[in-house]
């Protein structure tokens, strides 16, 4: 009785395995048939772009960085006392999105040059490293609201008038 029922258990396993690869590869046909330019960023996969893809909705949605910024809570909040000038991490936003750009920080510090290059010379400058992710957050929302604006207007034809 019971190794027909780890038999089964097993069995459901091994189909459910095959159903969560299935639509991770749907989810990241459709991501890459809306916004390929956001997964040619340093660090972002399927699954970070879908996130970002969700609470972005629609061009014109977000109307500038700030905006991005205070959707997905990284937008810095002061927290200075007397002559020192501090900001700390915000808690608040869209809670999904702030992990996507958080996991983001995460991958471009173990594997983008770039990136890791700028966390050595903060570190240098006397930053810890909860101050580092907060910074890279920031430029990460900036660069992710640069890059769906300018393929949304692509995307919707209309072209930025400069």
């Amino acid at each position: 009785m019971s190794r027909s029922e780890a038999t089964r258990l097993a069995k459901q396993i091994l189909a459910l395995d095959d159903q969560l690869e299935q639509n991770r590869a749907d989810m990241a046909l459709l991501v890459q048939q809306t916004s390929h330019a956001l997964l040619d960023m340093p660090g972002v996969g399927p699954i970070s772009a879908a996130a970002i893809l969700t609470a972005w909705s629609h061009p014109g949605r977000v109307r500038s960085e700030a905006a991005l910024a205070a959707l997905a809570g990284t937008c810095p909040i002061p927290a200075s006392s007397g002559g020192t000038t501090r900001y700390r991490l915000n808690r608040g936003g869209d809670r999904q999105l702030n992990k996507a750009i958080h996991t983001i920080a995460v991958v471009r510090m173990r594997w983008h040059q770039e990136t890791r290059e700028y966390v050595v010379r903060r570190t240098r400058e006397g930053r810890n490293k909860k101050e580092i992710i907060r910074s890279l957050k920031r430029y990460i929302t900036r660069q992710i609201f640069r890059t769906l604006s300018t393929a949304g207007e692509v995307l919707s034809g209309h072209a930025p008038s400069y």
